[in-house]
């Protein structure tokens, strides 16, 4: 059997005459959580419903979980879990019959012990007659990893589950996807936020339907050949406007009293610092951001360019 989880190649996905991905290549081994990064419109669903037999490939081959994406998305469905960017369960149930409906789906037995065992292990129990409706963003996140996991999936497919809700939601959620990644669960998520991309093992970034970038987070950084200057004091935004200015500058960017001043030629960063300081502030070389490499590598990359098919 195959080690890896989604191994695609060449995906292309045309609606009517606009491309919306061009060319997709994803090979992702069992076991490891990766991050799917890419502004609005990237194509990320897109490319995430075509791995999981939603939707049919305009172009290209592959296998999700060793089926074939064209030909066995039924096998697919059953062995994956989709959490959808929206909240796509029934408002008007309680989080006992959104499981207990689910489990139905999926033909579980004993039904009552499955689902009391997934409102255990999601932390749901005490909350089991709510309705769903009721709950908050991060409540409603958690009952919708509950439901699609309960089947026991190979595979997680989650886009943008985190929006919207809360940092201790977001982390309780993040925790939770790496117990299951070590209880063997493969996991690719798509998210906006770069402290969560961090905590992945491995990235891809999409723009314009394209894949522009993978790797390890320390690696993409390294490829952006960024140097990062951070200077912090009184009125430092008053150097601002003419570092902006410079060529060879390609980010200034404010945090609280300090500016970040990044950009790719060492000699021109060094010099717009030299000029730019006096006694009451400080300049440091520090470690680019995974933020900062994406918006280099997203200028290099241009505007979106996807033709008419």
């Amino acid at each position: 059997m195959s080690a890896l989880a989604i191994d695609v190649t060449g995906l292309v996905k045309r609606f009517g005459d606009k491309i919306a991905v061009d060319g997709v290549d994803i090979h992702m081994p069992k076991g490891e959580v990766w991050g799917f990064l890419g502004p609005n419109g990237s194509g990320k669903t897109t490319t995430i419903r075509m791995i999981c037999g939603l939707l049919r490939a305009s172009a290209g081959e592959g296998t999700c979980l060793g089926y074939d994406i064209a030909r066995e998305a039924d096998q697919i469905k059953m062995s994956t879990g989709y959490m959808t960017q929206k909240f796509s369960f029934w408002n008007d149930l309680t989080i006992r019959e959104n499981l207990e409906f689910v489990a139905r789906l999926y033909r579980m037995t004993p039904l009552r012990q499955r689902v009391d065992e997934t409102l255990e292990t999601l932390g749901l129990t005490d909350r089991q007659h709510q309705q769903a409706g009721a709950l908050s963003g991060g409540w409603k996140q958690r009952l919708a990893l509950a439901a699609v996991t309960m089947h026991a999936p190979k595979l997680l497919l989650l886009d943008e589950p985190t929006s919207g809700v809360d940092p201790q939601a977001r982390r309780d959620f993040w925790d939770e996807i790496h117990r299951l990644s070590t209880n063997g669960i493969t996991v690719l998520v798509s998210t906006h936020y770069m402290d969560e991309a961090e905590r992945c093992d491995h990235i891809v970034y999409l723009a314009n339907g394209k894949l522009l970038t993978e790797g390890r987070v320390a690696d993409i950084i390294q490829e952006s050949g960024l140097v990062t200057f951070r200077v912090e004091g009184d009125s430092v935004r008053r150097f601002a406007g003419a570092l902006q200015q410079l060529d060879g500058v390609d980010h200034v960017s404010y945090f609280g009293n300090a500016l970040l001043v990044s950009g790719t030629q060492r000699e021109i960063i060094e010099h717009a610092v030299e000029a730019a300081t006096d006694a009451s502030v400080r300049w440091q070389e520090v470690r680019p951001s995974l933020d900062d490499a994406f918006i280099a590598l997203m200028a290099r990359a241009g505007g979106d360019r996807r033709v008419h098919a």
